[in-house]
C-alpha cells in the first residue's frame, strides 16, 4: 500500500531520529524565526497592512522565546568543550586558544540568555534583563569572532598541507580527497559564523543593517546548521 510505503520510508525514519534532537528541533524553529523576521520586514517595506505583517511578527517573537527555553542549562555544554580543549595537549596552540575563547564566548551568551529569557517569560522580572540582554550579544559575538578566527586559520592549515601534497601518490590523492572534505565543512562552518554575526552586530549597533538583512542572514546560517544535524542523524 501506498501508505505503509510512506510510512515505513527511511526517509521517515530520519526525520524522526532527526526531530528527536533538541537541536533539531531548535534549527527548524529558528529558520522559521528568522524567516518570519525577513518576511515582515518585506511585507512593512511593500506597504502591506499590519494585519498581514503580524502573524510573522508573533512566530518571530514566540519562537524565539521558545528557543530561549530550549537553551537553558546549555552553558555547560560550552565551559565542557572549553575545559577539554584546554586540556588536549596534542591540539594546535592557536586552534586551542581560539577554541577555549569561542566556547566561553557562548558560555556566557547562553548564561546571560537565561536571565532574558525568565524576564519575556514573566516568570521573574529584573531590572538588570535589558542590561543582561545587552551583554549576552556581546558575548554571543566574542564567540563567533573566535570562530571566524577559527575557521580562517583551519582554511589556511590545510592549503599549507595541501601544498606538500604529491599528486602523482596514491596515498596522496586519498589525502587530498579528504582535505577537501575538509576544506568544504570549514568553509560551510564560515559562512554560518559570517551569516550570524549579522545579528548581534545589528543588535548593538555596530553595524546600520535592517531586518531584512539579517533576516536572510540568519536564516541560511540556520539551514546550514540544520543541514549538519540531518547528515549527523542519518
Amino acid at each position: 500500500m501506498v501508505a505503509d510505503a510512506l510510512i515505513y520510508h527511511p526517509t521517515v525514519s530520519h526525520y524522526l531520529r532527526f526531530a528527536a534532537t533538541t537541536l533539531g528541533r531548535d534549527k527548524v524553529l529558528r529558520t522559521l524565526q528568522y524567516f518570519s523576521r525577513f518576511l515582515a520586514w518585506y511585507l512593512y517595506r511593500t506597504n502591506h497592512p499590519a494585519s498581514q505583517i503580524a502573524p510573522f511578527n508573533a512566530i518571530k517573537k514566540q519562537f524565539s522565546l521558545s528557543r530561549k527555553l530550549l537553551r537553558v542549562g546549555k552553558f555547560v555544554e560550552n565551559l565542557k568543550a572549553a575545559a577539554t580543549a584546554s586540556d588536549n595537549k596534542t591540539l594546535d596552540p592557536v586552534i586551542k586558544l581560539l577554541t577555549v575563547g569561542r566556547n566561553l564566548g557562548y558560555a556566557a551568551y547562553l548564561s546571560l540568555d537565561t536571565i532574558a529569557y525568565l524576564d519575556a517569560s514573566g516568570i521573574r522580572s529584573t531590572p538588570l534583563t535589558k542590561r543582561a540582554q545587552k551583554e549576552a550579544y556581546k558575548a554571543w559575538f566574542t564567540g563567533l569572532i573566535f570562530g571566524t578566527l577559527t575557521g580562517i586559520y583551519q582554511m589556511y592549515t590545510i592549503r599549507q598541507r595541501s601544498l606538500k601534497i604529491d599528486r602523482k601518490d596514491g596515498e596522496s590523492v586519498v589525502e587530498s580527497k579528504k582535505l577537501e572534505r575538509e576544506r568544504a565543512a570549514t568553509s560551510l562552518q564560515l559562512v554560518s559564523d559570517l551569516c550570524d554575526l549579522t545579528i548581534p552586530s545589528s543588535a548593538l549597533g555596530y553595524a546600520n543593517l535592517d531586518d531584512g538583512i539579517v533576516g536572510l542572514a540568519g536564516t541560511a546560517s540556520s539551514l546550514i546548521g540544520a543541514r549538519g544535524v540531518w547528515k549527523k542523524t542519518a
